[in-house]
């Protein structure tokens, strides 16, 4: 039960993050293969980093049906964009379900590796945002963790809370991974309808006081 929710998981944070990286390419226009390629690091990139970090085979490499799904997602998205026109609104929408999505699933891969969970919740932050960090990249933008709005700092609260009740609750293995990711999504949909920000501490240096 658990591997087929897992699959389910990581079936819909693909298609989120391709989605996202898809839309994302559309925005600086680029042709149907720049679209794919952006579609596909993006879908890929922070699974890839973690992978490397664990020392195990790169999830993707070893698994055609991936690779086949961001490909079907990004033809779609093509399609789908002669339909919706709010770029910004869509973006943000995949983008979020895909931090969500992929954060847990980071975090999971942790924990298989019965690793400390703290690095847990670091692998998890990883595969959640470094993605959309080389999308932003590779689209001459400034990445998203890197600006005001609140964006690992998601992952990091949403992830906290995954591992507290997976280790101090009686709570199903299914409702925690649930909550969680609606918790993350909850987060970066809140923070950035009432413009919530960390304070920065060089605001207070510029302005001499």
């Amino acid at each position: 039960m658990h591997e087929q929710f897992n699959f389910l998981i990581e079936f819909l944070g693909t298609i989120s993050f391709s989605m996202s990286g898809s839309f994302a390419a559309m925005q600086k226009r680029l042709d149907p293969l720049g679209v794919m390629i952006i579609a596909f690091i993006t879908s890929v990139g922070g699974g890839t980093i973690r992978d490397l970090l664990l020392d195990v085979p790169v999830f993707w490499m070893h698994d055609l049906w991936m690779c086949s799904l961001i490909f079907i997602t990004s033809v779609f998205a093509m399609i789908f964009k002669s339909i919706e026109k709010n770029f910004k609104v869509t973006l943000f929408l995949f983008d979020s379900f895909g931090l969500g999505l992929f954060t847990i699933i980071g975090i999971q891969k942790g924990m298989t590796a019965e690793l400390h969970p703290v690095i847990c919740l670091t692998l998890g932050t990883i595969t959640g945002v470094f993605g959309g960090i080389l999308r932003d990249i590779l689209l001459n933008r400034i990445p998203l963790i890197f600006r005001k709005e609140i964006y690992a700092t998601a992952c990091i609260v949403g992830g906290s809370v995954f591992l507290l009740l997976i280790y101090y609750s009686t709570l199903t293995y299914t409702f925690v991974q649930v909550s969680t990711i609606i918790l993350i999504v909850l987060i970066r949909t809140l923070a950035v309808k009432y413009h919530w920000q960390i304070p920065k501490f060089y605001d207070n240096l510029r302005h001499g006081k």
